[in-house]
């Protein structure tokens, strides 16, 4: 396999679509070996979960914009699809690699991908390296007194904070060691994206999404300059205010790599070189739950599919008519702040975290739908979608989560509306069909004269809450 003396670098690209603060990439310009740089489409492992819709179109631009970013260095990308317990032998085989390098992954499906090939490459004589690369607390280092992970967020963010400051970020490699070839003295072939059908055609959704997005390091580079100029100053108060932008928006380029943790957090320490505004501070702080639902994921790998408080398996979830979910899904349940949520998400594969929370509340309560049934939908249709962060997060606000909202917490849209888009501002942006409304009537508009255009509510809010405390407290009861 190792092809004599000579020796051969593969370092397999997952979540880490990047250059800049790539260690594995690090580690291989650093040797000089002939290099491949490979990214498997796996859709075949045990247990692996598919990407969703929103997911694969971010993920087609950003193999692309990879791709010319390492060819500029010297490069190249290849691309392969398959099991890569199959793959990535059949390019080491390829290349005569004799060292394999990743960066480090935490689910456990994936895991299990990884400690075989570590396993297969031992056997074979391939030396193998993995790095710390997309968490900055890794799961395994941060423990309780008791040796155990923690299941509450703010211990947990202290414990982290109190180990020390994360590494520095490294930068970006010059010209990357030149593309290894194998016995027919060219680089092995590569898929052509295009064969992978990852954009959708029939119907196109993704306009809204172009429109809105750069996906790819140079997009995320210039995200992170954008948030730190501008928002982030304010960050505590502008990211409750869905129509204004005062949140980062880099939780796509995360969830793909293209900018790492370390990065984003000493570029704010830079920018901000004496004592932070709070409101950096609260930003740093949603960088600590992106770790502690990375966390949660490694120690609950089920949680996309399993109550995390193992009590709420006996709770009496509804199933909704298809009327009511077909409603929530295309924003027309009759309460603005959630139809205007929902718009957004299938216009743009994103939705503001304040909104993300009052729809996601309407539908585990309001509606009492199983919370699995939400975060499906949003793993389809989010462009930041990832293994953690999106069960996790709905399962804090159904209640069956770690360090859950408590579940008579119920948000109420109309009270929601009005207290962070007190003007309709956003409501406007995405629901022109009560842009006529002032802003007293656009956050009630069934007490407003007729809007033929715009739907009654599917469910009154006071009887469905009632409903929904009343399902807890038989939970509470068995």
């Amino acid at each position: 396999m190792s092809s004599g003396s000579h020796s051969s670098t593969l370092v397999w690209l997952r979540d880490d679509l990047r250059i800049d603060d790539n260690p594995a990439l690090a580690e291989a310009f650093s040797q000089g070996a002939p290099l491949t740089v490979v990214y498997v489409l796996d859709e075949d492992s045990p247990g692996l979960r598919p990407l969703g819709g929103a997911a694969k179109w971010w993920l087609h631009h950003s193999l692309t914009a990879l791709g010319a970013d390492l060819a500029a260095a010297g490069s190249r990308l290849l691309l392969r699809r398959g099991p890569a317990a199959r793959v990535i032998p059949e390019v080491a085989g390829e290349t005569g690699t004799t060292q394999l390098l990743w960066n480090r992954r935490y689910g456990g499906p994936e895991r299990d991908v990884d400690a075989g090939l570590k396993e297969w490459a031992a056997e074979h004589g391939i030396t193998t390296a993995s790095f710390q690369a997309n968490l900055m607390f890794e799961p395994w280092t941060v423990r309780t007194g008791a040796g155990g992970p923690y299941k509450v967020f703010t211990p947990f963010w202290r414990a982290c904070l109190d180990g020390g400051e994360p590494r520095l970020p490294l930068d970006a490699p010059g010209r990357l060691p030149a593309p290894a070839t194998g016995t027919s003295g060219q680089p092995p072939a590569s898929d052509p994206l295009e064969s992978w059908g990852l954009i959708p055609r029939t119907p196109d959704w993704s306009a809204g999404l172009a429109a809105t997005w750069t996906p790819g390091e140079a997009g995320a580079h210039g995200r992170l300059e954008e948030f730190v100029d501008g928002p982030a100053e304010a960050y505590g108060t502008g990211r409750d205010i869905p129509g204004v932008e005062g949140t980062s928006r880099l939780s796509p380029h995360l969830r793909f790599g293209e900018i790492s943790p370390f990065r984003i957090w000493h570029t704010l320490r830079e920018h901000f070189p004496q004592q932070p505004p709070a409101g950096v501070g609260i930003f740093r702080s949603e960088l600590g739950w992106r770790e502690f639902c990375w966390q949660l994921l490694y120690e609950n790998p089920e949680l996309a599919t399993r109550n995390y408080r193992p009590e709420f398996d006996r709770f009496a979830w509804q199933t909704p008519s298809a009327a009511e979910l077909t409603a929530w899904q295309q924003g027309r349940t009759g309460y603005p702040l959630v139809d205007a949520g929902m718009r957004q998400l299938w216009q743009t594969g994103w939705m503001h975290n304040r909104v993300r929370m009052a729809a996601a509340s309407f539908l585990v309560k309001n509606l009492l739908a199983d919370w699995r049934v939400g975060e499906a939908w949003f793993w389809d249709t989010l462009v930041d979608a990832d293994a953690a962060s999106n069960p996790a997060n709905w399962q804090w606000v159904a209640g069956s989560g770690a360090d859950a909202s408590p579940y008579f917490r119920i948000f109420n849209p109309v009270t929601q509306s009005k207290k962070f888009d007190a003007e309709g501002r956003y409501l406007r942006r995405y629901l022109p069909e009560l842009s006529a409304l002032d802003a007293k009537r656009i956050h009630e508009p069934w007490k407003a004269d007729a809007v033929p255009e715009y739907p009654a509510p599917v469910v009154g809010l006071p009887e469905s809450r009632a409903r929904a405390l009343d399902t807890y407290q038989r939970l509470k009861e068995d």
